[in-house]
């Protein structure tokens, strides 16, 4: 087994969780992540040993998706994995609720917000990694994380609204939230 292909066995389970916070569809993500990696098969001289590998495979998986899957995704609506986790709902389990409900909200940000913070809190990567990959300035990456979780706060406490019946499951959402700040 080449260094490659242990380096991509090492970050595929991140790359998939990325995959699926950008695409919101399990099949889709297991597509872009397929596609991404052959990708980095078929370019791995480019890949200049010493540096981070695992920036460069986000960095591919990102633009594989900016390229190729934003425009699919606009042009067909899925059902999808999404309304099915609306009508499962497991018994006596107020965690699993809880992530539930984030879950839902945390995809009814903007793209742009999920993918930043899929990038920080999911993959665990650095500031300085994340502006690599996003080719911008690690103070455009804070500010960006900044708004998201602004965002993301927003929608929750929306959810709160006296009408809605959720109150005490998006109150521990709130604080399971927290839980997305950077290493």
């Amino acid at each position: 087994m080449s260094l490659i292909d242990q380096e991509i066995l090492s970050c595929l389970p991140d790359l998939r969780a990325y995959a699926r916070s950008l695409t919101r569809d399990r099949d889709a993500a297991d597509d872009l992540v397929q596609d991404a990696v052959l990708r980095m098969l078929n370019s791995a001289e480019r890949y200049q040993h010493g540096t981070r590998f695992k920036a460069w495979a986000f960095t591919i998986l990102r633009n594989r998706f900016l390229n190729e899957f934003a425009a699919r995704r606009r042009q067909q609506w899925h059902a999808g994995e999404e309304a099915l986790v609306r009508l499962a709902v497991a018994a006596r389990q107020e965690e699993g609720l809880e992530m539930v409900d984030l879950r839902r909200i945390f995809h009814e940000l903007p793209e742009e917000h999920r993918s930043i913070l899929s990038l920080v809190a999911g993959s665990g990567m650095p500031y300085e990694e994340v502006a690599r990959v996003l080719s911008c300035a690690v103070g455009t990456v804070k500010s960006r994380v900044h708004r998201a979780r602004g965002a993301l706060v927003r929608l929750i406490l929306a959810e709160q609204a006296p009408a809605r019946p959720r109150t005490r499951r998006l109150g521990a959402a709130i604080r399971a939230s927290s839980r997305l700040r950077p290493p």
